[in-house]
């Protein structure tokens, strides 16, 4: 079985390091985990006006999103939060009849900075509470890689094993709470 996992690119850098981070488990994790990156970049502003007469690419967005068995969010952390960036692409799910409520989640997170974007995953779990939102995020499994330049390649590869074996704990409880919400949802 392999899940089909939306990855959402927090930054709109070609250089970021959490797109490397997506590329990265993209390729190991691939006999698991069918990882796409959705890039934010051109989605448009969200506006209350806008709403009812969504722009093609934010149509576009939500149906790749839609097209999921699961999410990732990729949260680079901008002056201790989330990229404008991924906000609006967060507001836009927020108006588009449920596209992640109860869908499984997870987040990485990782900066230049010792923290790894902590602060930056801690607001956007507050936001994701949102009923309109609500994915079922993967508890107590964060992943903060803090230095990251000094923990992956010019290749983008990893280079740390203790992030490498966090990682491969992190994914394989991923899938085991995916696997087990799915059973559940076969039960109802």
């Amino acid at each position: 079985m392999t899940i089909k996992v939306k990855a959402i690119i927090g930054s709109n850098s070609p250089t970021s390091f959490n797109l490397k981070l997506v590329e990265y488990l993209r390729k190991k994790y691939a006999d698991k985990l069918e990882i796409t990156p959705v890039f934010i970049n051109n989605v448009d502003m969200f506006s209350v006006e806008r709403e009812s007469n969504q722009p093609e690419d934010v149509k576009d967005f939500l149906d790749n999103v839609r097209d999921s068995d699961a999410i990732l969010f990729a949260v680079p952390e901008y002056n201790f939060s989330i990229p404008g960036v991924l906000k609006n692409a967060v507001d836009w799910l927020s108006r588009s009849n449920f596209a992640i409520k109860d869908k499984p989640a997870f987040m990485i997170g990782s900066s230049m900075g010792v923290l790894g974007s902590v602060r930056a995953q801690m607001h956007l779990r507050e936001i994701l509470t949102n009923p309109m939102l609500s994915p079922a995020l993967l508890p107590n499994n964060e992943v903060y890689i803090g230095s990251v330049h000094e923990k992956m390649d010019e290749n983008g590869q990893l280079t740390d094993q203790a992030t490498i074996d966090f990682l491969d704990k992190v994914v394989k409880n991923f899938i085991a709470f995916y696997s087990q919400r799915k059973a559940l949802a076969e039960i109802k």
